[in-house]
């Protein structure tokens, strides 16, 4: 399995521009969000648990757990965040059709969005999850790393992620000229 500084450098190696790094400011948050709601349809209510159990709660619960197994206190800040987005969209589950999925799905497209128009105009490169769909899962923990290290978290992480991204978006290009 890639360590954090892998998965990392290796998103980083598709996001070397500032201005596409903050549409994923927007754009990620947004496509997770929307996860939450679309999936928070159909709920199950097991008398074990205090909340309903949906397919948002699997999906999330998993990524959360690959989150911890990379790094402790990063899967730690993303539950918080998953929690809060489950909730988000526990509620909505429990809304007008019309509500529950016009939310959802204005959150997907928007978020795609501002994810395809960041890569076109600044970037000029396909997303990362082009070339390996695990950038899928990569991508909010990115941005949250991206936010951290912006208050001076971690500084040695940043920097070998950023070698690291240096060198791989080299050897990709290096690559892509020889064709």
């Amino acid at each position: 399995m890639k360590t954090l500084t892998d998965q990392l450098a290796q998103y980083a190696s598709y996001h070397r521009d500032r201005r596409n790094i903050a549409t994923h400011f927007v754009g990620i948050p947004m496509i997770v969000l929307s996860l939450a709601i679309l999936l928070s349809r159909p709920q199950w209510h097991i008398a074990a648990l205090p909340f309903g159990a949906s397919p948002a709660l699997a999906l999330f619960f998993f990524a959360t757990l690959y989150y911890i197994v990379l790094d402790i206190a990063l899967g730690l800040v993303m539950a918080v965040f998953s929690a809060a987005c489950l909730a988000v969209g526990a509620e909505l589950a429990q809304t007008s059709t019309g509500i529950w999925a016009g939310s959802g799905a204005a959150l997907f497209v928007v978020g795609w969005a501002f994810q395809f128009i960041g890569h076109a105009a600044y970037e000029h490169r396909k997303p990362a999850f082009a070339d390996d769909l695990i950038g899928l899962v990569i991508g909010p923990l990115f941005v949250l790393a991206e936010i951290l290290f912006g208050f001076g978290w971690r500084r040695a992480l940043r920097e070998s992620v950023e070698r690291k991204a240096s060198a791989l978006r080299e050897r990709q290009h290096g690559r892509h000229q020889a064709v």
